[in-house]
């Protein structure tokens, strides 16, 4: 039997830039070298060494992402269905790539963007540090001015 002329699956062109299809649907390439049909079932350990992710971190995200559900079989040997892997591939990019804790992440996915997005935004308001300057000799003159500078923008920005 011949296959499809379709793009391969493998192919980096074909893959969107932010996902946003249905865990059902045809959604971004698999990372799957390994021979295997696409829609088929895949352990642990081929999920976490195609997508570079520990299988303790796997397992844990089991924990934490109540959608995150792989088939268990005997001796509770975890196997990933395609949309288990895509739903991998998607929590793996919302915490490790847009920055999001793993409740942001779960909120996101549970389709409350904005109590994830209030989240996210609280950490953002936290200050960056800044580098404290060197002083050669006497710090102090140096240091009383620097702070007025500080107080004074402190007291602009609360206007």
């Amino acid at each position: 039997m011949a296959e499809p002329s379709s793009p391969s699956l493998f192919d980096q062109s074909s893959q969107g830039a932010g996902g946003g299809g249905q865990a059902g649907s045809a959604g971004p390439a698999t990372p799957f070298a390994d021979g295997k049909a696409d829609d088929a079932l895949r352990t642990i350990g081929e999920v976490a060494k195609a997508l570079g992710i520990r299988q303790h971190v796997l397992r844990y995200w089991e924990e934490q992402f109540p959608m995150l559900r792989p088939l268990k079989r005997s001796g509770s040997r975890r196997y990933y269905r395609p949309a288990d892997v895509a739903l991998v591939q998607r929590i793996d990019g919302l915490v490790h790539k847009d920055g999001y804790t793993l409740r942001g992440a779960r909120l996101v996915l549970q389709g409350r963007r904005a109590e994830a997005a209030g989240e996210r935004s609280a950490d953002e308001r936290v200050a960056t540090p800044v580098a404290a300057p060197v002083f050669a000799g006497d710090p102090a003159p140096a240091m009383v001015d620097r702070l007025r500078q500080i107080r004074s923008r402190l007291a602009d920005a609360t206007r």
